[in-house]
């Protein structure tokens, strides 16, 4: 008999399928999340829809595992991602595991909080759970390079926080609502996901501080130290088979015109920005 022969006869018996290597699909959610259509950077529902359809319903799957490397970006975009992850893990009956890499912080942590387990490194990046808004006034620079700022509105608050005019406080108290309604939700997801599991206050847990890997630990922000493969080996065998499942571009998408390389280019600065809050 042929080894060929013996292979096939092996692959088509009813043992080895029964014996058949469990498998994890791996789902890649690096970068800023932010909703930028056209554009090879950020993470979004629209750009993680079909890749995390296929993670679940890849077939006979024990779970997904998410590896995330994200210093957040948009809340709504981490909503909406994240229970779009909920409800393919229920409707499949599939567990997820999130891997933190270098960093999990704000958004990228609301991402990981979907999970049903999150690991992380020792040294990786946890937490941030607040929102932060920034910008710029030129006021002063207007005037004194004697530019006249010529602005016209229907609506006392459409030019709210212009960056060209002086900053109202009523224009900040506003702000600073909005970034408290959106703090709730996302302290409250982290609460919903985390329940018990959470050991510091939530004063120190929700004051937009950030911890290694080691103290988010003790935190309760994740449930354990390690790497996917080894964690995975731990808890599905030496024999598990991890399928990376990546976003799928036809040519036409991978043509970008200039305008978009421009925006790419642009992107890549603001990306860089809110990477450098953590020291990366």
């Amino acid at each position: 008999m042929t080894t060929i022969t013996k292979r096939l006869r092996e692959l088509t018996s009813l043992q080895y399928w029964r014996n058949k290597p469990p498998r994890v699909a791996v789902v890649r959610l690096s970068g800023v999340i932010a909703d930028r259509t056209g554009l090879k950077s950020g993470l979004s529902l629209s750009s993680l829809d079909p890749v995390l359809k296929r993670a679940f319903e890849t077939s006979k799957i024990k779970a997904v595992a998410l590896t995330i490397n994200s210093p957040g970006g948009s809340p709504v975009q981490s909503a909406l991602i994240a229970k779009r992850i909920r409800a393919l893990a229920e409707e499949h009956d599939v567990a997820v595991f999130a891997f933190c890499e270098d960093v999990a912080a704000s958004g990228g942590y609301w991402l990981a909080a979907c999970a049903d387990e999150i690991y992380a490194d020792a040294n990786s990046i946890i937490g941030s759970i607040g929102v932060v808004s920034g910008g710029f006034g030129f006021t002063g620079l207007i005037d004194k390079i004697g530019v006249e700022r010529r602005l016209h509105t229907s609506g006392d608050s459409k030019a709210m926080l212009d960056p060209f005019s002086p900053e109202k406080a009523t224009d900040v108290k506003h702000l600073k609502s909005l970034q408290s309604e959106i703090h709730e939700n996302f302290k409250a997801m982290v609460r919903e996901r985390r329940g018990d599991r959470l050991k510091g206050t939530e004063k120190k847990l929700f004051s937009g501080a950030f911890w290694t890997g080691t103290a988010s630990l003790e935190l309760g922000l994740v449930d354990g130290l390690g790497d996917l493969h080894t964690i995975l080996r731990e808890k599905y065998g030496d024999k598990v088979k991890l399928k990376p499942v990546k976003v799928s571009k036809s040519w036409l998408q991978s043509w970008f015109s200039s305008e978009t390389l421009s925006g790419e280019a642009i992107a890549t600065v603001e990306d860089k920005l809110i990477w450098n809050r953590f020291g990366l």
